[in-house]
Parts: C-alpha cells; sequence; structure tokens
C-alpha cells in the first residue's frame, strides 16, 4: 500500500491500483491521447475566444481533465508526492493540446506558463470579450430604426 494526496485529500494506493491505470481518474490518459491531439475543430486566434474556449471546455470535461483547468487538482507540494509523476505528465499533456490549438503569434507568450491552470487563466484575461460591444450595436440599430420610424410618422 502506498499514500498519496489527490485533491488535497490522502489516499491510499493498493499496489495492484493506482490513479495512472484507473480510467476513471482524471491522471488516466488514454493511449490515444498524445501532445498534438485535436478535439475541437477551429484554432484560437484571438477574437475566436468565447467560442473556442467553450468547445475546449467540453472537451476537457469529456477528457476528464478539468481538475487541470480549475486547478482543482493542483501541483503536487512536492516532486516526492506519489502523484507528481502522474500530475506532470497530465498538466504537460493538457498543456500541449492547448498550446497546439493556439495561433503561432499568441503561442510564444504561453510557451514558459508551467501549469495548465495558468495558462488558461491567462487566456481568460486577456481575450475575454463579454457582449457588451453587440449589446451597444443592438441598441444603436433600435434607436435608429424608432428615430426612422418618428420621422417617417412626423411628415404624414
Amino acid at each position: 500500500m502506498a499514500r498519496g494526496r489527490q485533491n488535497n485529500n490522502w489516499v491510499v494506493m493498493s499496489s495492484t491500483s493506482s490513479p495512472v491505470e484507473d480510467f476513471s481518474s482524471s491522471f488516466f490518459l488514454h493511449n490515444g491521447d498524445h501532445p498534438r491531439l485535436i478535439f475541437v475543430s477551429h484554432h484560437f486566434h484571438g477574437p475566436n475566444y468565447n467560442t473556442w474556449s467553450w468547445a475546449m471546455l467540453l472537451a476537457f470535461i469529456a477528457k476528464n481533465k478539468m481538475g487541470f483547468i480549475d486547478d482543482s487538482i493542483p501541483q503536487p507540494a512536492t516532486t516526492n508526492d506519489l502523484l507528481y509523476g502522474a500530475w506532470n505528465r497530465c498538466n504537460s499533456m493538457v498543456n500541449s493540446w492547448i498550446l497546439n490549438l493556439v495561433a503561432k503569434e499568441i503561442v510564444a507568450s504561453l510557451l514558459y506558463i508551467s501549469t495548465t491552470t495558468e495558462i488558461w487563466n491567462g487566456l481568460g484575461e486577456q481575450f475575454h470579450q463579454t457582449n457588451a460591444p453587440q449589446i451597444f450595436q443592438v441598441i444603436k440599430a433600435l434607436m435608429a430604426l424608432n428615430q426612422g420610424a418618428l420621422i417617417t410618422l412626423g411628415r404624414e
């Protein structure tokens, strides 16, 4: 039996089963998982952040890797932690999935960030757009329609 930390809780792992081998574990990497894996249909290039990030989140949920994005699976405190190797492999794999789906001009600024959470949050802080500009355009168009209707009514 071995002990390690997972999600800030101590877990006991038997010698026959480990999080790396348990397909329901976030530490499990399937044989088909590789750094160049493409699981969304479009690359991120800046203005498409909202749709790209949503598609990526769905893929991370399907791959059981959301814990690396939202930091619910934090980096182990020491390299002596039994889960450090598994965490490092999965974190690196998820990083490579993100970096391979980001435009080359943007990748350069992300290359030396070590954790997936930092990469994801950095992209969100830099590129997330609210709907405020679109709402403004809709209101502006409605105002133009209203003014046009008033002018037409005034001429009759």
